[in-house]
């Protein structure tokens, strides 16, 4: 087991960044984040700081682990995401969906009950689903910010990424560079005015080489089943590549005709929306659990 604290932060995934810490492949890191506004958001009048994503959503790391080449594939165990108790919203002029209609900044601080894993926002009392936004590797070439989604990960920003469920990274770079934040503590898919509850957090995560696979884009594993999640400037071509991907990965394990896979797909599979307001849109493709079952699909 080991600890990285928030002060260890990135604001941009970099195969150029100076791990944080080392360890070895199959250890279990508690890893302590800040909002993705790193903290400065004190009262209804604070600055996000910094100038366009420079200054937002550190993320703590990164993590060097042994043992991992290029080409190989990085599994996070996500154990528990464990929140303080108070987050923040912001939205406003030219943020998110509606940047082109609102006309003020606006600033909403939303206490946090853990025990009864609720929120209450102005008298409805919502739901938990604590979630990591940024979670990702160092990418292949140039660095890429952290508002950014992209084959490495980065600002994905969805809801499944959360307790109980195994993240799959293509893996570019000696020791994969691995760093996550931008948690929150409620969001809905598409996070459509740019902000869910932001929030700061301890996660516990669990790194380790996932044996005999090759993928292009991030995978998710849950109980549920698996979901290829893939991003594009394009909402249109992110939402195709992903059951493209899909496709091309399970695949090798049936004793299907290409055709067939796909008729396989368009009956159980589901086409979502992880997020449509960072620089790149993500999308999802879902395969549920039991068609993985019945062909022995080891994830």
């Amino acid at each position: 087991m080991h600890f990285i604290d928030k002060e260890k932060k990135i604001y941009e995934m970099s195969k150029d960044n100076v791990p944080n810490l080392t360890v070895n492949d199959g250890d279990t890191v508690v890893m302590e984040t800040y909002d993705c506004y790193t903290g400065q958001m004190k009262n209804e009048n604070s600055s996000a700081g910094g100038s366009g994503w420079d200054g937002i959503n550190p993320a703590t790391g990164p993590v060097y682990v042994e043992g991992l080449k290029p080409n190989d594939v990085l599994k996070a165990d996500i154990q528990t995401i464990t929140l303080s108790d108070r987050g923040v919203m912001v939205n406003g002029p030219g943020a998110g969906v509606m940047g082109s209609i609102l006309t003020e900044r606006h600033v909403k601080f939303i206490d946090i009950d853990s025990e009864k894993e609720l929120l209450n926002f102005n008298g409805i009392d919502i739901p938990l689903n604590p979630m990591i936004g940024v979670i990702g590797v160092a990418p292949l070439n140039t660095p890429v910010n952290n508002g950014t989604p992209d084959n490495h990960g980065g600002n994905m920003d969805s809801v499944k990424v959360t307790e109980g469920a195994s993240l799959y990274l293509p893996v570019y770079h000696d020791g994969a560079l691995f760093a996550l934040g931008d948690v929150h503590a409620a969001m809905g898919d598409g996070e459509v005015s740019i902000s869910g509850v932001e929030i700061s957090a301890e996660v516990t995560v669990r790194l380790q080489k996932a044996d005999n696979m090759k993928i292009s884009h991030p995978l998710l594993s849950d109980d549920d089943g698996v979901y290829m999640m893939v991003s594009d400037e394009s909402l249109d071509t992110a939402v195709d590549l992903s059951v493209k991907e899909m496709i091309r990965f399970l695949h090798p394990y049936t004793d299907l005709s290409l055709n067939e896979i796909t008729m396989l797909m368009s009956i159980v599979g589901q086409t979502q929306i992880n997020q449509v307001v960072d620089p790149k849109k993500t999308a999802r493709f879902f395969v549920p659990r039991y068609v993985l079952n019945h062909y022995n699909i080891p994830i």
